[in-house]
Formats: structure tokens, sequence, C-alpha cells
């Protein structure tokens, strides 16, 4: 018979009919009579309860339906006696498909600890909170591709191994099959690349804005959307090694239309989980409910579906980087030293608590901060007329701070090079992306989301490792 998934079943089923339902079995309980089975098979968040007379599972084979099997049930819908769920299903034929010993299984029916489920993240997608988490990751990325498909963009597979480092930020996990007991040396004692499996060195990217670039001086509207690395040894709650980067650049587009493609790109992708993912984004927002039912008022966060109607309903505030600075100068926290990072000039760079006392005291609404000083930025930003700045925007979200990062890219060939000149970075390593502003260069732009800033956002949780399925972060790499 014809497996019907639980989602299916609970959005559409008819009493009375027979059904077939496989998947995992989250709890049993068992009276002198019956057996109350709860399964669930990751179709959705909700489970479908299971109703078996003893007679018919025999003494050998209901032990076997513990927490963590998985079994194939055949039975007739019926109108449920509880309160909890509209319809269940009495049980004709039940099959132990897999088992799961009681004594060994980790995801016992009780609440586990994230830190516990990070040691079995090979287990914990059976759990209530990873099957939501996944579910909302698997929308965020569909919705991703349908709003550039909408708009008449184009995806582009950059490489993830290069010779570039976009950022310049030098934090990068380089590539190589040369023997690291036996390295091949020049005269000068330093490693001979020449060896190596490119004859240069190369490493896992940052960034596939740089190779994106290309495509765009050509095809108009792209973006990439890839895994990047970053060998940056933080073991903080917001960075992973690994992690993936949402990446559209725009032919013609300066640092307004940038802004604009920023704003309606984030309130499609938080519309579209408000109207696919709800009892998803209701039960994580009962869930950090639960959680921080200890903290002082003032320290909860905000409720999860009122942040994201939050960020929908509101304009987000354009506000230059040195009006900001002024804002923060004359802040309370500032003037009290209540700040971890005190903003005494012109030129910082602004820290998480910072963006976050814009968007959440100042301004009470998302804000785009925009023209940066340069040396605080990349060498491939707009540089502006002034000469301390550049077209750069950063937006900030509430709770989270900044979310996306981009600007206007200097389409100037002079000013580019001196800008590479200046910095030290190689020529050699960047020769390609210099000719591009030698044939046809335009006025062009964008930025980066990082997609596991926006599943932190999206979803509530407070741990960038709960929200992408096999994190890498320094000294751990399992699974």
């Amino acid at each position: 018979m014809k497996r019907t998934e639980i989602k299916s079943l609970l959005n559409e089923a008819t009493i009375g009919a027979e059904v077939n339902v496989r998947g995992w079995v989250r709890t049993k309980r068992a009276s002198k009579n019956v057996a109350f089975i709860a399964l669930n098979d990751g179709s959705t968040i909700h489970n479908i309860q299971i109703v078996v007379d003893n007679a018919l599972a025999d003494a050998k084979l209901l032990p076997k339906v513990s927490s963590g099997a998985a079994i194939s049930v055949i039975g007739e819908v019926v109108a449920s006696q509880g309160s909890n769920q509209q319809i269940e299903i009495t049980a004709k034929n039940l099959e132990v498909l897999g088992e799961a010993n009681p004594d060994e299984y980790p995801l016992q029916p009780k609440k586990h600890s994230l830190e516990f489920l990070r040691e079995i993240a090979h287990l914990r997608f059976r759990s209530t909170t990873f099957g939501a988490i996944t579910r909302i990751r698997h929308s965020m990325i569909f919705a991703v591709h349908q709003y550039f498909t909408q708009h008449g963009f184009y995806n582009i597979h950059t490489p993830i191994i290069t010779g570039s480092d976009a950022e310049g930020a030098g934090e990068m996990f380089q590539v190589s099959t040369l023997d690291l007991n036996n390295l091949p040396k020049k005269e000068d004692g330093s490693i001979d690349y020449s060896f190596d499996f490119f004859g240069k060195e190369t490493n896992l990217t940052v960034s596939g804005q740089l190779e994106v670039e290309t495509a765009m001086l050509g095809m108009s509207k792209v973006y990439t959307f890839g895994p990047t690395f970053r060998a940056e040894n933080s073991n903080t709650s917001r960075h992973l090694a690994e992690f993936w980067m949402i990446e559209p650049e725009v032919a013609f587009n300066d640092l307004i239309d940038n802004m604009d493609l920023a704003e309606d790109f984030l309130k499609y992708l938080i519309q579209y989980a408000l109207d696919n993912n709800m009892d998803d984004l209701l039960f994580l927002s009962n869930r950090l409910k639960e959680e921080e039912k200890g903290k002082p008022e003032n320290l909860r966060s905000m409720e999860l579906i009122e942040k994201l109607k939050f960020v929908l309903e509101n304009e987000f505030a354009r506000v230059t980087y040195t009006e900001a600075i002024q804002i923060l100068k004359d802040s309370k926290p500032n003037k009290k030293k209540k700040f971890n990072y005190i903003i005494e000039e012109w030129g910082a760079d602004l820290q998480s608590e910072h963006e976050r006392y814009l968007v959440e005291k100042h301004f009470q609404k998302p804000v785009i901060l925009i023209d940066y000083p340069a040396s605080i930025k990349a060498f491939y930003m707009k540089q502006s007329e002034d000469g301390k700045t550049v077209r750069a925007m950063d937006v900030l979200f509430p709770q989270i701070g900044e979310i996306i990062g981009g600007s206007q890219r200097e389409e100037n060939y002079d000013k580019l090079k001196n800008k590479i000149d200046q910095l030290g970075i190689p020529e050699e390593d960047m020769w390609w992306y210099l000719d591009t502003r030698k044939f046809g260069s335009v006025v062009h732009s964008g930025f980066g989301l990082g997609f596991e800033r926006l599943m932190l956002f999206v979803t509530g949780m407070g741990n960038i490792r709960d929200v992408i399925p096999f994190p890498r972060t320094p000294q751990n790499a399992e699974f």
C-alpha cells in the first residue's frame, strides 16, 4: 500500500479512509488493552497518534515499538477521542521496520539541552526543534532561488577553491596535496607551490563575490549561493568555519538601488517564512519564551512572530556612518560607559552592541548604514569623492546586528589598481579582476547575506551552530 505523509494526512484526511503511514516513534504509552504511539515522519512538526489494540501487537512485537524505532502502520482514519488532535489512526497492521534499543537510544522523550543535541548531530534531526529548523531552512533556500528567478537573476556557481582572498583578511583554509612531512622548498626556504596540485598556493573561498562580478559584466543580474570558509579562531555563538553565503551582483545599480534590493529581498524571505512555516515558527516562539521565562523582562527577546513582522512593517532607516557615530557618541550608554566598546571618534569599527542600539533603541526599526570609512572596508568598494569614505552599506536587524554587508563596487580601473597596490595585494593574483575594469566596465553593486545569520533571525535560535546541519567550528569537525 502506498505511503501517505503525515502532513498530507493531517491536511486532507477523510474519516474512514484506510492509509499507510511510516515514520519514527516519538513516544509510546500503553495500558492494559491498548497502546498509543506518537509517530512523526519529518513532513510536519505534528505527530499522528496511532491506537494499537494489544491483541493486534503480540507480546514480542510491542516492546520493539520504542522511541526512535521506525514503523509502518496500516489503519483506519478515525475522529480522535483526545483534545490535542482531530484525527488518529486505528491500526490494523503494524510492522517494525527498524528497532531502536531503548537502553542505547539517546533521544528519549524528555527535554534535551541544545549542547547535548550538538553532540549527537547525526540524530538531532529527529527532535522537534531541529525538525522545525530544518523545514524552515529548506523554505528559506527555496525562497532565495525563487526570489532571484522571479526578478530575472541568473545563478552562478563560483569556485570553492580559489587563489584570491576576496576580503583581504587572510584567514583562509589552505588547499594542498603536498606532503606536509616533505615540503618542497625554494632557495630562500619558502615553500615551492609550483609542485602543488594547482601549481600555486590555493585556499577555500571566503566569498564568491569577485568571481560572480565577472558573470555580472555580461549577464547583468547574477547571484551565487554557496559554501564559504573562514579560518577565524572564534569559538563563539556567532561564528562558523563553514557557512553559506548569498551574494547578488547587479550591473548598472548604484548604492541606492542596492539598498532597495536588500530591503525587498529580506522582506520577501521573511514573508515567505510566515506564509509557509507558521506551525514551526509558533513552536520555536513558544520554545524561546519557555527558555527565557526566568530572565528579567527587559532582557527577554522580542517575541519571534512579532520580531519578523517588525521587519515587514517598517521601512528601513537609511543613515550615514557619520550620523550614526554622532548618535552613538551622544547616547546614554556611551556617556555612562555602559557599552563594552566606547565610541570616542569617527573611524571606529561598530560592534554588535552599537548596531543593536541604533535598531532597537534609537530608530526602533531596521537600519541601513552607508558611507563607511575606507580604512575599515574592503578594497573593491567604490571610493567616495571625499577621499575618506566608500559607498558601503550594512543592513542592521534587531537582536542580531549586521545581517547584510554590501557596497557599490569600484568600477574605475586606475582607482582600483591604486587601492590594490596600497594594500599590498599581489597583482598577479588579481589581474583578471582588474581586467574586468578595462573592457566595458559599468557602475555595479552587490551584497552578501550570511545564510546562517538569516536563519538565526528567522528561527530565534541563540547559537549559530543550531541552524546549520553539521557545524564546523574550531577543534570540531565531527560527523
